[in-house]
């Protein structure tokens, strides 16, 4: 017989996968990454959900971030002036989340400090809203692109008036207890829409922290976009806004004659 030689034994596997099997890892996905709004759109409850992979023996927690598309926000002051009340200069911010929501398994807080927080933008406190014009950035107690606006010292009373209205409107909110182990390793968060919710492309960010440090971050994407009737309309009138703006005045003089002649009958 002729001997068959020995096959060579299999090369190790590259010591990248060994590594990163070695390290905290966290991935995540979503339920539906579609948000369809039509006109009985009442809100939707967006369930993401994943798995934490912690070969070590250190606890880990999970944050998860949503984010909407940037808009400007326009702001005004009441202000009492002779016994009348006035409008103050407007504040335009240039730009912030119009929706922002965060879930966690415990506190922000006790997750991660101050610093670590405000450089990854998590969290209300810690959120990054586009300052008015006439602004500059700086760094200060090591923490860069801290913002100084010519609103001076009332720019934070400003940014704090844009969480509270935003908040009020169910379009920004916290949950520190949002993230749920449902079993070991995998986890869930419920995050609610609200039938105010802006149309356009959402950020999800779902973070691993460890000893008050990220070691890990999934990104994702979530689309929210009119569909049906309202669709039509929307796509109409941002494409051809002078034609949509003379329809419009055509219907509502259309109406308004068409009302004039029912009740001279009458």
């Amino acid at each position: 017989m002729i001997p068959v030689p020995a096959l060579p034994p299999a090369p190790p596997p590259p010591s990248e996968t060994v590594l990163t099997l070695e390290q905290p890892s966290v991935s995540a996905s979503l339920t539906d990454a579609r948000i369809r709004v039509d006109a009985g759109f009442t809100g939707a409850s967006v369930v993401l959900f994943g798995a934490v992979f912690n070969p070590t023996d250190t606890p880990a927690d999970v944050v998860v971030v949503i984010r909407g598309p940037d808009a400007p926000v326009r702001l005004v002051r009441k202000r009492q002036v002779a016994g009348l009340w006035l409008n103050s200069r407007p504040v335009l911010f240039e730009g912030a989340p119009s929706f922002y929501a965060t879930a966690s398994t415990r506190p922000l807080a006790d997750i991660a400090d101050f610093g670590q927080l405000r450089r990854l933008a998590i969290g209300l406190d810690h959120l990054r809203i586009d300052a008015p014009e006439e602004s500059r950035t700086v760094t200060r107690y090591g923490v860069r692109d801290v913002v100084v606006s010519r609103l001076g010292d009332d720019y934070l009373e400003w940014r704090r008036a844009v969480i509270r209205l935003k908040t009020t409107e169910g379009l920004y909110e916290s949950d520190p207890g949002g993230v749920r182990f449902v079993d070991q390793g995998l986890f869930r968060a419920d995050v609610t829409l609200p039938a105010s919710a802006p149309t356009g492309q959402y950020a999800a960010q779902v973070w691993l922290f460890q000893d008050g440090a990220p070691v890990s971050v999934s990104n994702l994407t979530m689309t929210v976009e009119k569909v049906g009737l309202e669709r039509d309309v929307y796509n109409f009138a941002t494409r051809r806004p002078w034609l949509y703006g003379l329809v419009s005045v055509l219907f509502a003089a259309g109406a308004g004659w068409l009302a004039s002649r029912l009740f001279r009958r009458r």
